[in-house]
Order: C-alpha cells, then structure tokens, then sequence
C-alpha cells in the first residue's frame, strides 16, 4: 500500500468512494467538482500490489491561520482492519504540522477511531461559523448529529504565538 498525494486522476475514484459513505449516511458526500476544486486537500492509498486502485482517502483542508480540518476519511469496507484510515490520518496532520497549524478538527461519526489519535471532543459550537458553509448543503442540516473532535498539535512557534496574539 502507497500513501500518495492525490493527482487529477484520482478524482473519479475519490468521488466513488465517498459517494459509497455518503449514501450509507456515513459522511458528506461531495459532488465531483468539488473534489476537482479541492484536489490538492487530499491524500491516497493506492494497492500497489493488488491492483484495486485507490483503496482510501482523507483530505486536509485549511481552515484559519491555525486551524484545519480532517475531511473525507474513507477506506473501502474489504479493505478495513490494515490501518489505512490510521496512516491517511497521520499523513495529513504530518502536513498540518509543516505548515505549523495549531489546531485540527473534524466532524465524525467514529469518535472512537480520533481518539486513538489524541483528538478530544469539543462542542461544535466551538468552532468558527466559516465552517458551517459546507453543513447548510448536508441533508442531516440542521440535526447534524456528528461528533466534533479537536486534536492540539503543539505548532507554537514564537511567529504563531505573536501573530495569534495581534489577531485577539
């Protein structure tokens, strides 16, 4: 298995595989101009032995000068159980930290998985309304009944702490 920065054309197999969650409930799906929109968010797991192709996903999106957000982590069912989801995770906060964010977020419904990787829940109300643009297009909208988890990466560098510090 190859963990991989996604390129142009994974986007058809991304899109499948979040429509696959998506129509069991388990995650936003998103429409394929998105993904085209926000291709360079996402990492992959690619079977390089197998030839399934694209087996996993997970996007890393920007939020705020110190805030990101972990998006459409998905692995296919049979490939379950191998830490892929695990691996897709830790590549994106790897990238969080290289571009020193503090802190990263998600909206779940497998709080169990984020805990295992230090991510603590927080109250939804908690994060910042630029986050809720993608939430009014969600059919669960406004009974959302997703977990939102924070994760505290330890990014303070004496530039971050100042530029936190004239932004309050």
């Amino acid at each position: 298995m190859i963990i991989r920065k996604a390129v142009i054309n994974d986007v058809p197999r991304i899109h499948r595989l979040l429509q696959y969650y998506g129509l069991k409930g388990e995650l936003l799906p998103r429409p394929l101009s998105r993904l085209y929109d926000h291709l360079r968010d996402f990492w992959v797991c690619e079977d390089d032995e197998g030839g399934a192709g694209i087996v996993g996903c997970c996007a890393l999106q920007f939020c705020w000068a110190d805030l990101a957000e972990i998006r459409s982590l998905a692995v296919l069912p049979e490939f379950g159980g191998r830490k892929i989801g695990t691996r897709l995770t830790e590549k994106a906060l790897d990238e969080a930290r290289r571009y020193r964010i503090r802190r990263v977020f998600t909206l779940t419904y497998r709080p169990g998985f984020f805990r295992r990787l230090g991510f603590v829940p927080i109250d939804r109300a908690a994060l910042p309304l630029k986050i809720w643009s993608d939430c009014i297009t969600c059919v669960q909208f406004p009974n959302c009944d997703e977990n939102a988890m924070i994760l505290a990466l330890g990014n303070d560098t004496p530039d971050s702490a100042e530029e936190s510090s004239d932004q309050e």
